[in-house]
């Protein structure tokens, strides 16, 4: 690393004569300027500040995912990058909550100015989305009709590109369905997977039986959840009745790799899986985390507007709460629990087995007959 050949000045290096003077108010050009539209305008701009580090580190975590084999100490850099993302999540989450000391009437003070920008109007966020996995076809319908609509032409094409390439869902269910889980020779992991299944939720049916303490209606409510999950076990193996579920919205990821991902967390502790399962659980946990924004972001809205409709003309509070329960990406990591069984239960991986993952954690070419 060489050294700098002229002085590095603090205020210089982060151009702060710039941030520190581009927050120019609405209200002032009709009157007196409102107070807080400046808390207004800075959280919003933090807000852009820390959408374009998420999507540096995005963007990072999208290229080692792009390549045919990732190495474990590739997987090193992924999971950090990702608890980055995190740690950055937690941080807008708590952010709200400086926006929440401005009163309803303080908002209203400037509200009106504002129209019709709106978060709408957010590029980085929409890209951030967009990379993610979040495409058009996957928000609630006022997404689907709107999410272009309010973006000036040179915006809309470009996210209309981006919608284009691989998203990060895209390419971890690539990483997933390469993996080796389905074909491990004498090693019939899958069938003694379908009987322990089947034991259990034969067991969870006698269970619900022998209550005696439960009304008739409140257990055949029981007993029509465990047919429903028995029959998501049962599609897990059959590839036609998955598919099926897939096309119901049921499952978003490909069979494989679903399988994949399953694998990965029932055998979670083996010293092979540990980065593999650290990336499936950040997934879920930057899902989890864009699900809290968005919910604290529709009960500040209420808070502010009630049930008026937003500066951007969606419904306000209430097409926010519907892009809380709907625009989610990694719903099938969330749901995995469902099909996990006791540590008890699970067969203990032959050796033959362990070395053979080995070798495509490692992107031996020792794995290539594995992929």
């Amino acid at each position: 690393m060489q050294k700098n050949t002229t002085p590095c000045y603090y205020g210089d290096y982060l151009q702060l004569d710039k941030i520190l003077t581009a927050q120019a108010t609405e209200s002032a050009k009709y009157g007196s300027e409102a107070h807080d539209e400046t808390l207004f305008i800075i959280v919003h701009q933090v807000y852009e500040l820390w959408f374009k580090q998420v999507l540096h580190e995005l963007k990072a975590v999208l290229s080692v995912f792009a390549a045919d084999v990732v190495k474990d100490e590739q997987l090193t850099g992924v999971v950090h990058k990702l608890k980055r993302i995190i740690t950055i999540q937690q941080l807008m989450n708590q952010q709200i909550g400086v926006m929440e000391t401005m009163t309803p009437q303080d908002f209203m003070s400037f509200r009106d100015y504002l129209v019709p920008a709106s978060g709408f109007q957010s590029v980085q966020f929409k890209m951030l989305e967009i990379g993610l996995g979040l495409k058009s076809g996957y928000r609630i319908d006022f997404d689907k009709n709107s999410f272009y609509s309010r973006l000036n032409e040179k915006d809309r094409l470009f996210l209309e590109s981006l919608e284009q390439q691989p998203s990060l869902f895209e390419q971890v269910e690539k990483w997933l369905e390469r993996m080796p889980f389905l074909e491990f020779g004498d090693f019939s992991f899958w069938q003694m997977y379908q009987h322990t299944t089947a034991q259990m939720l034969n067991e969870d049916e006698l269970t619900v039986r022998s209550i005696i303490q439960i009304a008739e209606h409140e257990r055949q409510m029981q007993l029509d959840e465990i047919e429903k999950t028995r029959a998501k076990f049962t599609a897990l193996l059959d590839t036609e009745k998955y598919q099926q579920l897939q096309q119901d919205g049921t499952f978003r990821l490909s069979q494989r790799a679903m399988l994949a991902a399953l694998f990965i967390s029932l055998y979670q502790e083996e010293p092979v899986f540990n980065l593999p399962f650290q990336v499936l659980t950040c997934l879920t946990e930057i899902d989890e985390h864009f699900t809290i924004w968005r919910y604290k972001h529709a009960m500040m809205v209420q808070r502010m507007l009630g049930t008026k409709i937003g500066t951007g003309g969606s419904s306000g509070h209430d097409y926010l709460k519907r892009t809380t329960e709907k625009n989610r990406i990694f719903t099938d990591l969330f749901n995995m629990a469902t099909f996990l069984v006791p540590k008890a239960s699970l067969p203990l991986l032959p050796s033959a087995v362990k070395r053979q993952l080995g070798f495509y954690f490692a992107g031996s070419e020792n794995a290539e007959g594995a992929r």
